[in-house]
């Protein structure tokens, strides 16, 4: 008995060897038409133009991805294949400096007044300003049929109306991209995992600050393949996308 229970334990132990050392699962995910969305969190100043407070620190992903040119290629492709386009953003209006206590990153952004916006229901100051959406952008978003949802607050869409919006339109698949990798993007795709939502993120659509504690891209990297449906580049969303398009 004793010898069954040791030669047992170790056909264990190799089978555990075997699951750790084994690659991951690629389960993909279906472009399907009336049922995918393409989602861009914060495509704002502050974090994509290089007059952005954040350029110094994500100047450098934002290039070497090209981040700012990949995103508008989704847009211009959802465009033309008229998968529906959703925006989640970050504001930060006067109530909100008056919070108590901030997480890291937090209490950064309201230090350096990044997304600030003189109130919910006010412009004043939007236009150009780090909270507006880069120029580039302006084509697609500021459309009768790009759904911009109202503000996230720390990084996930619990503070919004994102799943409602997505809900209420029968999506059940969403793509993706925008800033910043291992914050609003990342948060996204893990509130929209739990959520019952099929994911695929496009990886060179986003990008994230390197500082001395951590390159946040990298970070983010990790936790999409671990989590996400699918982790796609630009070119093969365009491709998934406009092949699903063809075929209806």
């Amino acid at each position: 008995m004793h010898r069954i229970a040791c030669v047992s334990a170790v056909a264990l132990l190799v089978a555990f060897g075997h699951v750790a050392h084994a690659q991951l699962p690629d389960p993909g995910m279906e472009v399907v038409p009336g049922r995918t969305a393409l989602l861009i969190t914060d495509p704002q100043n502050d974090f994509l133009s290089p007059d952005g407070v954040t350029w110094g620190v994500v100047g450098e992903s934002v290039t070497e991805n090209h981040t700012v040119e990949h995103i508008g290629m989704l847009f211009e492709t959802a465009e033309a294949a008229g998968v529906p386009t959703f925006i989640s953003p970050h504001y930060y209006y006067p109530s909100d400096h008056g919070w108590h206590f901030e997480g890291a990153l937090e209490k950064l952004m309201h230090a350096i007044g990044m997304f600030n916006r003189t109130g919910p229901l006010d412009l004043e100051g939007f236009a150009g300003s780090g909270a507006d959406w880069l120029d580039e952008y302006k084509e697609y978003i500021e459309h009768d049929d790009t759904v911009v949802v109202s503000p996230h607050k720390v990084y996930g869409p619990e503070t919004n109306d994102l799943v409602l919006q997505l809900r209420k339109r029968g999506v059940d698949k969403v793509i993706l991209g925008g800033m910043s990798a291992n914050l609003c993007v990342e948060a996204h795709m893990r509130e929209l995992m739990e959520q019952g939502f099929e994911v695929a993120v496009v990886k060179d659509a986003t990008a994230a600050a390197k500082v001395p504690d951590g390159n946040g891209y990298a970070a983010a990297l990790t936790n999409f393949r671990f989590i996400a449906n699918a982790v796609w580049t630009t070119e093969e969303a365009v491709a998934h996308v406009e092949a699903a398009h063809a075929a209806d």
